[in-house]
């Protein structure tokens, strides 16, 4: 949920902690700080608010000098956005300073006994108590950096990742997790911590990635990670490929719009280097044409838009493939306890490869004897590194909160895999491949052609931003593109929208519909065509107001709707590709018409890294 990042060298430490932390504001922004060691102490600056704030507050504080920091900025789970709440924390003597990212689960009797032992805090946070642990420990034990953050650890309970350091050992910069993200990045006479790639890609493209419950000692010129045993731990150093330019704006005025423009090449460097001669070719899954002919049942587990995808994949899986799907909101799947069967996977879906929940469902899956397949975007995650198999989606570093192209990519992951099954299992056949092999291939194209023609979606937003209630109406998988159609109108318009099965409406929920009801009705598939139709003649009936997605070749449904947006015909498994576009677009363009930070929307951060 926060963005850590730290540095050790020679340059001033203060202008890169910020250079990172403005590229990891997309993970937390209701305030931020730093704390820097020069001049025989820990200086520290933080301030509420936007990272803008602590930037005019760095450059009035002539103290901010030296060239060892950390840096935070903060999305808050204890206590109010405030000075106090903010990181970087200390101890009284201002000789520890840690920045944190997670959730410090037994901080209330950690923090309890502190007091006991005539601690005081400053902050309502749970991070605090770290700072004030370590100084407790090295006080006690008078034992090295390495054992006393050893001693920390296995006190903690909870996630974290953790950045360190101590006045006492000005020359090093300490860094830990626990199921919160945080890399090492190795310069040239420098090193860096962050939580995540794009803080340090100007400066390194080499990083560590550090496993839970090991101990990184950062020098300037050194690195070396350690197990709790205190053993030096060999760890292999990755190379980020991405370009720098991925992570950068380009010209356009958002993130979020520029990532919904870089679906296609998303979806084409996704797709393409999978299909060899017209057939799917998914080593990468690790099943032999046995196992997956044995599969009796897969579960799909993921939160928000990836779930959104999961709900996706279960259509077209089981129509292709006939395999028995589950779909699970991740927070939900341990607390059910799901019933395995024998010869199932289980597949879990995140874009940051970190989401808390969906890494303590693969764990679940594991203890119990289930083969795990992860669908991520990042590389050497921690549910990347934790599942059995992994796909990686190559969607590229995604800034904006509100996912686009990570969405669609896990998708055509989905698409691929029903094929894949399906061919193997006999359900298809060659020629069957072939066409939805040439279907998948063509989507991207097809993106690009209706990102070319938006003016009346602009049109259409700039009309109905000021709506405070719309409905999302969909059946099959028109009901899984709503349900993504409608989270992304609330995350960044805070419209209230509510996504129905279209043929529940009258179980209910169509006493909500009046005069000017927005309901925004989702219909690609030609065998449901005439029920969708009838259910938007119900709604229009008694008031509403119809924005409509579809084919041309739907000729009732575009007739009757008050604004209908025509999307390229595809096969109807792919078609939720195709009419996401028009829904993240209208998304997009209502926030914009509101006024409001498309970015960064209230209340939210990109990698929700806590439970």
């Amino acid at each position: 949920m926060c963005g850590i990042t730290g540095y050790i060298g020679q340059e001033q430490a203060a202008p890169i902690l910020i250079e990172g932390l403005s590229k990891l504001e997309y993970r937390g922004y209701d305030s931020a700080g730093i704390a820097v060691y020069g001049n025989g102490r820990i200086n520290i600056a933080k301030a509420k608010g936007r990272l803008q704030v602590l930037k005019d507050l760095v450059k009035a504080d002539s103290s901010i000098q030296g060239t060892l920091g950390i840096g935070h900025t903060r999305w808050a789970t204890h206590g109010e956005p405030s000075v106090p709440n903010s990181h970087p924390h200390y101890n009284k003597s201002r000789t520890i300073a840690v920045v944190h990212n997670g959730i410090i689960e037994n901080y209330r009797p950690l923090k309890e006994r502190l007091l006991r032992h005539g601690y005081t805090f400053e902050s309502e946070t749970d991070t605090e108590v770290v700072a004030h642990l370590l100084d407790y420990y090295f006080k006690k034990y008078n034992g090295t950096p390495l054992e006393t953050i050893t001693k920390l650890i296995t006190r903690l309970e909870g996630s974290y990742a953790l950045g360190i350091i101590l006045a006492d050992h000005p020359d090093t910069l300490y860094a830990t997790r626990k199921d919160s993200p945080l890399a090492v990045g190795i310069g040239e006479g420098c090193n860096y911590i962050a939580s995540d790639a794009p803080a340090i890609l100007k400066r390194t493209r080499d990083v560590i990635y550090i496993d839970n419950l090991e101990i990184a000692e950062i020098k300037a010129d050194q690195v070396k990670i350690y197990n709790l045993d205190g053993d030096e731990v060999e760890k292999q150093v990755q190379h980020i490929e991405w370009d720098i330019e991925a992570a950068e704006k380009n010209g356009f005025e958002h993130f979020m719009l520029k990532e919904i423009y870089e679906q296609p090449k998303a979806l084409s460097d996704t797709i393409s280097p999978r299909i060899k001669d017209g057939k799917i070719s998914l080593g990468e899954l690790g099943m032999s044409e046995e196992e997956i002919k044995d599969l009796s049942r897969i579960y799909i587990v993921a939160c928000g838009s990836a779930y959104h995808v999961g709900v996706c994949g279960r259509y077209v899986i089981e129509e292709l493939a006939r395999i028995p799907v589950e779909v699970d909101i991740a927070s939900e799947f341990r607390y059910r306890h799901p019933i395995f069967e024998k010869n199932s996977i289980c597949i879990i879906i995140s874009q940051s490869g970190e989401t808390a929940d969906s890494l303590a469902a693969l764990r679940e899956a594991k203890r119990n004897g289930v083969k795990t397949v992860g669908v991520v975007n990042v590389l050497g995650s921690s549910i990347a590194r934790e599942s059995d198999s992994v796909i990686y989606t190559w969607a590229g570093p995604e800034i904006a909160v509100a996912t686009t192209k990570a969405y669609s990519t896990q998708l055509s992951i989905m698409y691929l895999l029903a094929v894949y099954f399906a061919k193997i299992r006999g359900m298809i056949d060659e020629k069957r491949e072939g066409e939805l092999v040439l279907e998948m291939l063509a989507i991207p194209e097809k993106i690009s052609a209706m990102l070319g023609d938006k003016e009346a979606i602009q049109q259409y937003a700039s009309k109905c931003y000021n709506n405070k209630d719309v409905f999302f109406i969909g059946r099959g998988l028109d009901y899984a593109a709503a349900l993504e159609g409608s989270l992304k109108l609330k995350e960044i318009s805070y419209i209230h929208s509510e996504t129905y099965a279209a043929g529940e409406l009258k179980h209910g929920t169509i006493s909500l519909i009046e005069e000017g009801t927005l309901v925004i009705t989702c219909a690609t598939q030609p065998a449901l065509y005439d029920k969708m139709t009838s259910n938007m003649v119900e709604v229009k009936s008694r008031g509403a107001e119809i924005f409509a997605i579809t084919h041309e070749s739907n000729k009732a449904l575009v007739t009757a709707a008050d604004t209908c947006i025509i999307i390229p015909e595809t096969d109807p498994l792919f078609a939720v590709s195709m009419e996401v576009i028009p829904l993240q677009l209208l998304a997009y363009y209502v926030s914009l018409a509101k006024g409001l930070d498309v970015d960064k929307p209230r209340n939210l951060a990109k990698s929700v890294t806590v439970e």
